[in-house]
């Protein structure tokens, strides 16, 4: 008789925890839990889904420190960790064509977070909406449903909020409006502070201005009375350098936040303290009051 009663209490404990695991695993989207894995493709998404996950979620960034990410050779390895992860975090639009191609053979969720509702898109294909601190946040809430706590976006969002004051204020009083970079890059933050983008070459790093692109852009320049020419971390400033030499303009440098360096990554910067360089190189370039 006893050894009855254990059998039929052992069967019940089985049938519940069986039942738990069905209820559990009907949701598990919406709320992957405790242990999920999300790769980012870059610093942008791998910092936000690092803020918003806790201890929960392990983050891979795949594009390695001081790495360019659009230029980012992918291994099997990172073929392999995008096939097996939870949660997919891209740009999407062909900003990192091989792990977009790779999230294809993905398993869990896939993003690509320039189809966010919100982002208002500016029409030359700039993919660099996180150097807006408004668009960035929406971009934070999208990561944070995904991860299954819309409520934990609220401290990040109100960072990138009073980020965005601090920007409305440093730049509101300046000399000049024209900002000239290498390449366009920092359409996002122009468009968002009123100021006039005037790049030496495109969307693409890579993209290469001709002679005559190259004579435009410093005539450009010259017209707009800009007295400074910004480079970028992780490019050769050379385009920047020869500009500034025909002009006369000096050089300053903007970091677009596509990756830290190692040395960044040592010394802690993150997202907002880089993005506070760039506001006082603006400043100063700018002549800012």
């Amino acid at each position: 008789m006893r050894t009855r009663i254990i059998l039929i209490t052992s069967l019940a404990l089985l049938a519940v925890a069986a039942a738990a695991l069905a209820i559990g695993g009907s949701d598990e989207r919406d709320d992957p839990g405790p242990g999920t894995r999300a790769v980012a493709g870059f610093y942008p998404l791998a910092y936000a889904a690092e803020q918003l996950g806790g201890p929960g979620v392990a983050v891979e960034n795949l594009t390695p420190p001081g790495a360019e990410p659009h230029d980012i050779e992918i291994s099997p390895d990172d073929v392999e960790a995008v096939r097996s992860a939870d949660l997919v975090l891209l740009m999407g639009e062909g900003f990192q064509p091989q792990l977009e191609q790779a999230a294809d053979q993905s398993e869990g969720e896939v993003l690509e977070l320039l189809d966010t509702p919100g982002l208002a898109l500016l029409a030359d294909e700039d993919p660099h909406v996180w150097l807006d601190p408004i668009r960035y946040g929406e971009i934070v809430r999208r990561i944070a449903v995904a991860l299954g706590d819309p409520d934990a976006a609220r401290p990040l969002t109100d960072r990138l909020r009073g980020l965005d004051r601090e920007f409305e204020a440093g730049l509101s009083d300046c000399a000049r409006e024209d900002l000239v970079t290498s390449h366009e890059a920092f359409g996002y933050l122009a468009q968002r502070y009123g100021l006039n983008q005037i790049a030496i070459a495109g969307v693409s790093p890579e993209a290469e201005p001709s002679p005559g692109e190259l004579a435009e852009v410093a005539a450009a320049i010259e017209r707009s009375g800009a007295t400074t020419v910004y480079s970028e971390t992780l490019l050769s400033p050379r385009l920047a350098e020869t500009v500034a030499r025909e002009t006369g303009a000096e050089t300053r440098v903007l970091n677009p936040l596509e990756g830290l360096t190692e040395e960044e990554q040592d010394s802690g910067e993150d997202y907002f303290s880089i993005m506070r360089q760039n506001l006082a190189e603006l400043r100063a370039g700018l002549e800012c009051r």
